[in-house]
């Protein structure tokens, strides 16, 4: 007899796909994870159950996480939709989010707004904050500095320095990777 549901089926379509794409037979995966090739066959197939302990080997064996191998399918991981902030002249697409790897933040921002010294506040937070320039040309006020930083070139910064940016003559567009204050700091305030 079939399993039923959706999540039964993306589970054994994940395990046969990564089992695929490393090249191995189901005899490969099977002395890899101490599971005979038919008991294998019925679970990619859906004849058989997977049990806690098999589902476990299985990822083990395919160097991946049970987490990773039952995480839901959603239009909300593919679809990226942006946030924009009129006051501060910035739009974000959040890259990377509460998962991300190592407490980190990606995020990708389009400046509108040119930052001006004695204007704009100067934030101080702790951690560091890095971007890379995509287009145009972004001015960094880093303490008393006022850097600008061009399309293809990158910026890290400790966030203790007071510091602020905008766009310089035009839009820009950079991506950032962010520590956990710096997401709350810089990106929080557009939610």
């Amino acid at each position: 007899m079939k399993q039923d549901g959706d999540l039964d089926s993306v589970v054994r379509g994940r395990i046969r796909g990564l089992r695929v794409a490393r090249g191995w037979s189901l005899d490969d995966l099977a002395g890899r994870c101490y599971l005979s090739p038919s008991t294998l066959s019925r679970i990619e197939t859906g004849h058989r159950r997977i049990s806690l302990d098999q589902l476990s080997a299985i990822a083990r064996a395919l160097g991946t996480t049970i987490d990773q191998l039952v995480e839901p399918v959603g239009d909300e991981d593919v679809v990226i939709r942006p946030r924009h902030d009129e006051t501060r002249g910035v739009t974000t697409w959040m890259l990377g989010g509460r998962d991300a790897p190592h407490g980190v933040t990606v995020a990708k921002m389009r400046v509108t707004r040119p930052v001006r010294r004695g204007v704009d506040e100067l934030k101080v937070h702790p951690g560091r904050d890095w971007f890379t320039v995509l287009s145009g040309t972004l001015t960094l006020l880093l303490g008393e500095r006022t850097i600008r930083v061009e399309a293809g070139q990158a910026a890290e910064f400790s966030t203790m320095i007071p510091h602020a940016f905008g766009a310089d003559d035009g839009p820009a567009e950079i991506l950032c990777v962010l520590d956990h204050e710096g997401q709350r700091t810089h990106l929080w305030q557009l939610a």
